[in-house]
Parts: C-alpha cells; sequence; structure tokens
C-alpha cells in the first residue's frame, strides 16, 4: 500500500496581492506608485530579496537623480544643458525610487517579513530621499534666481519634512486624520500633500521651465507650513477636551 505525498503548493503573490497591501498615499499614489511598487514587488519577491533592499536601493536611486540635478543645476541654468534632459532623470529616477519605497512595505506585509529594523530602515532612507530632493530643488532655484532669499530655503527645507513626519505620526495605535473623508473632491485636494503627485509635477516643471521651481518652493512652504500650524492646532484641541 503506497500512501501519496502531497507538498503544498508555494505562496505566489500576484501584482494584485501585493497591491492590496498598500498604506495609500494619496490619490495618485495609489493609482500609479503603488501599482508600479506591486510590480517591484513581484520581482522582488521571485528573486528573493528582502524588503531592506527594496529600501535601500529607492535610497540609491533617489541620491543618485538628486545628486544629478544637484550637479547639472548650473549648466542647465546657462544654458549648457537642456532642461528636459534633467527633467526626464528626475520624472524617472524620482518616481521609481518612490515605487521601490511603496514596494517594500507590500513586500513585508504580505510575506510576514515585517521587522522593527526593518522599519526604521524604511524611514531612515525616505528621510535620507528627501533631503536630497530638497537639496536638488533649491539648487535648481538658487541657480535659476541667484537672489532666491536664503531664508526662504532654509524655511522650504525644514516645512517638506512635515510630510513625512505626519505620515510616521499616523501609523500606530494612536494614528488620527483631520480630515477622514474619503470623497473624491478631498481626495483631489489632498493631492498637493500626495508624494508621488508632488514629485511628478516637480519633474515636469524641471522639463520644461525649471525657472518657476522658485514658485514651487513658495507653494509647497506655504501648504506644509500651514499644514503644521493646523496640525498643531488640532491636536491641542484634542488634548485639552
Amino acid at each position: 500500500m503506497q500512501s501519496a505525498i502531497t507538498s503544498a503548493e508555494p505562496f505566489r503573490p500576484t501584482v494584485v496581492d501585493f497591491h492590496r497591501a498598500n498604506r495609500g498615499g494619496g490619490l495618485f499614489s495609489e493609482l500609479i506608485s503603488q501599482w508600479l511598487g506591486a510590480a517591484f514587488a513581484v520581482a522582488a519577491h521571485r528573486l528573493g530579496l528582502r524588503p531592506t533592499a527594496l529600501s535601500l536601493t529607492n535610497l540609491i536611486l533617489g541620491l543618485a537623480t538628486s545628486v544629478t540635478a544637484v550637479a547639472l543645476a548650473g549648466k542647465v541654468a546657462a544654458g549648457q544643458v537642456p532642461a528636459w534632459v534633467v527633467g526626464l532623470v528626475a520624472l524617472i529616477g524620482w518616481q521609481v525610487a518612490y515605487s521601490l519605497d511603496c514596494a517594500d512595505g507590500q513586500l513585508a506585509r504580505v510575506t510576514d517579513q515585517r521587522t522593527a529594523a526593518g522599519g526604521r530602515v524604511d524611514v531612515l532612507c525616505d528621510v535620507a530621499a528627501q533631503i536630497a530632493l530638497v537639496a536638488a530643488l533649491c539648487a535648481t532655484a538658487v541657480a535659476q534666481r541667484p537672489a532666491t532669499p536664503a531664508w526662504l530655503i532654509a524655511v522650504f527645507a525644514g516645512t517638506w519634512m512635515v510630510n513625512l513626519v505626519t505620515a510616521v505620526m499616523q501609523a500606530g495605535p494612536n494614528a488620527a486624520s483631520m480630515v477622514t473623508s474619503t470623497s473624491l473632491p478631498v481626495r483631489l485636494a489632498k493631492l498637493v500633500r500626495d508624494y508621488g503627485a508632488v514629485i511628478f509635477v516637480t519633474a515636469v516643471v524641471l522639463t520644461f521651465s525649471p525657472a518657476l521651481i522658485l514658485w514651487v518652493i513658495v507653494t509647497f512652504t506655504a501648504i506644509n507650513g500651514g499644514f503644521l500650524l493646523v496640525s498643531i492646532a488640532f491636536s491641542a484641541r484634542a488634548s485639552l477636551l
């Protein structure tokens, strides 16, 4: 009498499986960046890569893209390098890097590889990549308009991190949102703080009119600064009640 030996099928999550595990990020991010991230997560899973490998690749690509933009900012302003070259590098490099950032979390959640250390690496890589992005935007603005006020650059750099800080604060048992509505008008309004949408618009400006980067800086300084003040007021009110 022979006994049948059965082996369980290996777990092969699909792009849809990974996308279901995304943590949002905004309308643009969910429709584009998170889907690209899911595709990267599938490839990483088949290659046997850990989520931290994606986090580090995101960092390397994000830094390389931003360093390229910084290095060429003066040459673009002088007309020695076409703006579309830097814009195209930024569009592809920043979006792919962000999609890898989306992928590491999806991979960790779907394949149960979540660790405290991995979460710290993810956040630290995000911080480093965004510092480099801010440096690239500031270098471009100063190259295009040398009279750009130093205080504006400083305030922009400081308030840029509001998005990242509030995103981290919204994870865990004490998470809360000031605007909980998921209606389309609200989600469209939130695009101004959707990182995927922001780096897309920024890359488009770099491509077609890098001189307008100064106004991008002014706009996002106002948005992020205003959001910071409202967040403080909202949280203080909740704390005092």
